[in-house]
């Protein structure tokens, strides 16, 4: 029951109600959606998932066996591409709300990151072919793939670090510049750890989405099938999207491979779940953290 003030009209308070309502309905119109591609996925897919799935290889043309190869390959490709555009990430944010004069300098970078976030992915795909597997010779690895993705995964971070930045009141910068602390300083132990948990929200959604990309590792790292794991950063490896889109298109027999396909989905989306929920929590504990402190 929404309660309005007594001062408000009549007209006013239908509209409000009205909006209320509609945004109301749109949320759990959402939460539906959600919830009915969850179940699609998991319907189809739960009926193949058992230990052999999850911890051994594709056999007799990706037929049977499944997907261990794949998970590694994945969680490899996560790894090495936030561990590189995370730390770059949060630096270039710093420098554009921190240090970045207002003016035409700091509008071009914005301008730039927010036209770099807009780049389809196949587009990142083919210049890291272009530049780590052909021109710094990388090959197509791990290396390559990783740094591919983290591009991809740049302009999320550094928006979200830029914008985390914003939200801390000036007043901290003010009160630690007057007790004579340097502005390197106050970044680093005033503001930095109080725009933290936000922070890590750019990072929960640059998980997911380098996870889930298939084109930009197409060109640079992804393998139809390896039967082994990948001993070092150099090698290819599979990988759960584009396995996923192989045996769903590519298949020797794609209709006897299809509830393989549906489990494979069940499982990255189980993966970026998992990750979603430990991202979760280290963002509250860091925010439990600001407010105790």
């Amino acid at each position: 029951m929404i309660k309005f003030p007594e001062h408000v009209d009549v007209r006013k308070r239908i509209y409000q109600a009205m909006f209320f309502w509609l945004a109301r309905l749109i949320s759990f119109a959402i939460i539906g959606v959600l919830l009915m591609i969850l179940y699609f996925i998991f319907k189809r897919g739960i009926g193949v998932i058992n230990w052999e799935f999850l911890s051994t290889g594709p056999k007799e043309g990706m037929l049977k066996g499944g997907i261990w190869p794949a998970i590694v390959g994945t969680g490899y490709l996560v790894f090495f591409s936030i561990l590189f555009a995370f730390p770059i990430g949060v630096l270039a944010g710093i420098y554009v709300n921190e240090y970045a004069s207002h003016g035409k300098v700091k509008d071009f970078i914005k301008m730039m990151t927010n036209n770099l976030a807009g780049v389809p992915s196949i587009v990142f795909g083919l210049f890291g072919m272009a530049l780590f597997v052909n021109q710094l010779g990388m090959g197509a690895s791990i290396l390559a793939g990783s740094l591919t993705l983290a591009l991809l995964a740049l302009p999320l971070i550094i928006r979200t670090t830029e914008e985390s930045l914003k939200s801390v009141d000036d007043s901290f910068r003010q009160a630690s510049y007057a007790l004579g602390a340097s502005k390197l300083y106050t970044i680093r132990k005033v503001v930095l750890p109080m725009a933290f948990p936000n922070i890590i929200t750019g990072l929960i959604l640059s998980i997911g989405r380098v996870s889930g990309e298939t084109a930009p590792i197409l060109f640079t790292v992804a393998a139809y099938f390896i039967p082994k794991l990948p001993e070092s950063i150099m090698d290819q490896c599979m990988a759960l999207p584009y396995h996923l889109y192989v045996i769903s298109t590519s298949g020797t027999n794609i209709d006897q491979s299809r509830p393989i396909a549906y489990g494979t989905a069940m499982v990255l989306v189980l993966i970026i779940l998992v990750v979603n929920l430990l991202a979760n929590f280290a963002r509250n504990y860091f925010a439990k953290k600001v407010k105790t402190n």
